[in-house]
């Protein structure tokens, strides 16, 4: 009897988590410094990743609150947005209209759910529509201040066969920070060499299922036991990649041990 009852509790407990973790985001910060950041500067970047039209609260109440209250620079959407499958878009353009009403500078890159979408046309245009800037193998300069000035680049999704990077690359200014937005971190494998200083991607769902002191089991894209999973990696010199964990889910709806989140990056001078 004490066993089935054990065995319950722990049933319940890891059924909680699970629901936790996959229906509670939080907000994940991360401090990085870099030379090409001006003495006095800082630059701040919230990311949003793999939300595939889920909902966080009424309205994404929530998540917009989250989002205005971090207070960021830029908003980078590192994709999928939406899932293959989803119907309606009305849930995330009415997500977007409110994210574009409190930041000036937000930048969308696509990726492979988009792709397997039959009206990946119409949704890229809606973006566009509402003052999304959608990145495809381009680049832009922002000046976020008098003295700082940096430079975006986003390129298609590698795993759709779509990326153009020398495009994206072509004619950048190397003398500033320069971020590049990639659904997938796959692209280091091919492309650490690049002029980037910060690489931010998502697609793993921070492998979805962690296990303690062993971490992921599988990852989109990577098999088991990914390399590039979640958080922080150095892929070169003075270059890093940041793998968001991601909102949402897709095929398998859960998380465990990977909370859903959000992603703050603060960038200041190094000397």
């Amino acid at each position: 009897m004490a066993s089935v009852l054990s065995g319950a509790f722990v049933g319940m407990a890891v059924i909680g988590k699970v629901m936790y973790d996959t229906n509670v985001f939080k907000r994940k910060e991360i401090q990085i410094t870099h030379k090409k950041i001006t003495e006095g500067s800082r630059l701040r970047i919230l990311q949003m990743s793999d939300l595939h039209n889920k909902v966080f609260g009424r309205s994404n109440k929530k998540l917009l609150q989250t989002i205005e209250e971090a207070e960021a620079d830029m908003v980078v959407i590192t994709v999928d947005l939406i899932d293959r499958n989803t119907k309606q878009w009305t849930q995330v353009f009415s997500l977007i209209e409110l994210i574009v009403s409190v930041y000036r500078h937000v930048f969308y890159v696509t990726g492979n759910h988009e792709w397997d979408h039959p009206l990946t046309h119409p949704f890229l245009e809606g973006l566009k529509e509402r003052r999304v800037t959608v990145l495809r193998n381009e680049h832009v300069a922002l000046h976020i201040n008098d003295s700082l000035r940096i430079n975006v680049v986003g390129i298609d999704d590698v795993n759709s066969n779509r990326e153009k990077v020398g495009q994206a690359f072509d004619g950048i200014d190397q003398q500033f920070y320069t971020i590049l937005l990639s659904h997938s971190p796959d692209f280091v494998n091919e492309y650490k060499e690049k002029p980037a200083d910060l690489i931010l991607s998502g697609h793993t769902h921070g492998g979805k299922v962690r296990i303690p002191f062993l971490g992921s089991l599988v990852a989109p894209g990577q098999g088991l036991l990914p390399a590039y999973d979640q958080g922080i990696y150095r892929t070169g010199y003075n270059q890093l990649l940041y793998v968001d964990r991601g909102l949402g889910t897709s095929v398998v709806h859960v998380r465990f041990f990977n909370q859903s989140q959000i992603s703050l990056m603060e960038v200041t001078h190094k000397d």
